[in-house]
């Protein structure tokens, strides 16, 4: 799964709705608009600076009053797939946080993923709250969760990243972690309009 060529971070929480996992992650209820891919990308790229040109869909005023343009903070679009809503994040530090897996596999469990612009990638898996699977899928043998057994016991990704080529060890342990648990982002999150939020301040 390469959702970007310049980094992400992509958080999976199972049994919330997406409106309820942005307001956990900003801690808060915040405004949220719609957005597809290219607009979010847009408003994260110019910001303040941005013309209406840029988002010719979108109401430049509404944008800035829900602080939509504010950079100081990540911007995430949400959406759902199964039983399960995602969380995207280009090219941002804030969905990698380990405080933030934490408090969203409250009652439930969890799921990141991210790959950095200079391709280091990391996956961590919790449940209730607790870490169990945190690791880079380059060296999975160093695992820093509580119970690292437990995520390759669900999905078997240790065997596909072992039988795979080791350049691709982040693609193959990922497509077999979210085959066996049934979670990743349709192919038209891109195009559609998903849940967007700003958290102002977040970095």
């Amino acid at each position: 799964m390469k959702l970007y060529g310049t980094g992400y971070c992509v958080l999976f929480v199972r049994g919330i709705e997406p409106a309820e996992l942005l307001a956990k992650l900003a801690g808060t209820q915040i405004q949220s608009i719609h957005l597809t891919r290219m607009e979010a990308e847009a408003i994260r790229a110019f910001g303040e600076e941005i013309d209406e040109e840029d988002i010719p869909d979108l109401d430049l005023e509404v944008l800035r009053s829900y602080g939509m343009l504010d950079n100081s903070g990540p911007l995430l679009r949400a959406g759902t797939q199964g039983g399960w809503s995602f969380v995207i994040e280009s090219e941002g530090p804030y969905l990698a946080k380990e405080e933030i897996l934490k408090a969203t596999s409250h009652g439930t469990v969890a799921l990141s993923a991210s790959l950095s612009e200079a391709m280091s990638a990391w996956i961590s898996y919790a449940e209730n709250g607790e870490i169990l699977s945190s690791f880079d899928p380059l060296f999975p043998e160093h695992d820093y969760g509580k119970n690292p057994s437990i995520l390759d016991e669900l999905t078997g990704y240790r065997q596909a990243i072992d039988s795979g080529d080791r350049s691709e060890a982040y693609e193959n342990a990922l497509r077999k972690i979210q085959q066996k648990m049934e979670c990743a982002p349709p192919q038209e999150a891109d195009a559609a309009r998903l849940l967007s939020v700003r958290i102002a301040g977040g970095y």
